[in-house]
């Protein structure tokens, strides 16, 4: 009988997750390291027992989007307001900073100038999901890491989301629909504004009548989460800031933390899945020809992002502590980086070679950073008892 091969390979990721993960922890390392390592054994270029990685990564993709919701979800939105208004600076920056240390990089190795200036703009992201996956909540301290990480991430995120779309309109005609775009960019507000309206008068109310019904609130979170994300998609926006508001809209509910809790087990089980998609869709016949620019890329990376971010940080008034925790724990490149790889490859403004570079350089930085945060760190995921924080 032939296997059926979705279910195949979520049983292959969820028993190579788990032996993995044992041997991660006896070595002390991260557990991010051991999908990633998994789904390269498993992969096409591996063993080749998951064909369709990208299948995988869809699926993955859910994860994400519930990480975003439940950060949202201890975030108060008038904070939420206050936190972004002092990390336009620190995002600016920060941002124009990675870009030039990565164009002159790839520059001195022989690339042409359009793919200096693509691998330069996704050099300028930090991971989501890594810096988030790996960040507690527990504590005041970690709490207000939180906002001002999440803060910086989602200016990233509308800033890629720009990149994104201009990268969409060369590859459709060559050229860049300037109104569509500003569109996009004016949908955040009235997405928030939206959220909140929608939080107020219509799923507050029904909540309040059937709170008493754990499955129905919990359904109903769910779908508020998938609903404003896929509202979010359809204004232009990115399915993860869809369900960032939402979750931001709820924040001052007093089911709020209900919800968090609820959702945790759900969120890692996707988590699992998109880690294990970023191994299984790498290349590895492509490493040889950029292992040494990516290896540098990475490094310089590793190496500029945490002290710029520092500097930048204790200048806007942060604690040196929080300051240079905060600049590890955003020490990576971005998943975002990514999508702008494919899309630019499709668009014909970078080749296949740039293409490899920014994964191999993306997925190093992946495997680095999150090593680092989680040997030095509280994390939910830290080997060490002491420093182990959910």
């Amino acid at each position: 009988m032939q296997a059926d091969p979705i279910l195949f390979a979520v049983f292959l990721i969820f028993t190579g997750a788990a032996v993995l993960a044992a041997l991660a922890l006896f070595a002390r390392q991260s557990l991010l390291i051991a999908y990633i390592a998994l789904g390269g054994l498993c992969g096409p270029a591996g063993f080749n027992l998951v064909a369709e990685p990208r299948v995988i990564e869809q699926i993955g993709h859910v994860g994400i989007i519930f990480l975003l919701y439940l950060l949202g979800l201890n975030l108060h939105p008038q904070k939420l307001l206050t936190m972004l208004r002092e990390a336009t600076r620190v995002t600016a920056i920060s941002s124009a900073a990675f870009a030039a240390v990565a164009a002159i990089i790839v520059w001195g190795f022989g690339y042409t100038f359009a793919e200096g200036i693509v691998i330069g703009a996704v050099m300028m992201f930090s991971s989501t999901i890594i810096g988030l996956k790996l960040l507690p909540t527990t504590a005041l301290h970690q709490r207000h890491m939180g906002e001002v990480m999440i803060s910086v991430l989602l200016l990233q995120d509308i800033l890629a989301i720009f990149i994104l779309l201009l990268l969409q309109g060369a590859g459709q005609d060559g050229g860049t629909d300037w109104l569509a775009l500003g569109q996009r960019l004016l949908a955040l507000p009235l997405l928030f504004g939206l959220a909140l309206l929608l939080e107020r008068k219509l799923l507050m109310p029904l909540i309040a009548r059937f709170d008493v019904i754990q499955e129905y609130v919990f359904l109903t979170a769910v779908g508020w989460c998938l609903g404003m994300a896929q509202l979010a998609h359809a204004l232009g926006l990115s399915y993860e800031i869809g369900a960032f508001v939402a979750g931001v809209a709820l924040a001052t509910s007093i089911i709020a933390t209900f919800i968090a809790e609820s959702l945790k087990p759900l969120r890692d089980f996707f988590v699992i899945m998109f880690f294990f998609s970023v191994g299984a869709s790498f290349e590895l016949g492509a490493l040889g020809s950029v292992l040494l620019p990516a290896l540098v890329l990475a490094a310089a990376m590793l190496w500029v992002k945490p002290r710029v971010f520092t500097r930048l940080l204790l200048a806007g008034g942060e604690k040196p502590r929080l300051a240079y925790e905060i600049g590890v724990r955003l020490g990576q490149v971005s998943e975002f980086s990514l999508l702008i790889a494919v899309l630019a490859t499709q668009a014909g403004v970078i080749g296949t070679r740039a293409s490899s570079l920014i994964q191999a350089a993306t997925l190093l930085t992946f495997i680095a950073s999150s090593y680092w945060v989680v040997r030095r760190f509280p994390t939910p995921m830290a080997v060490n008892d002491r420093l182990r924080r959910d």
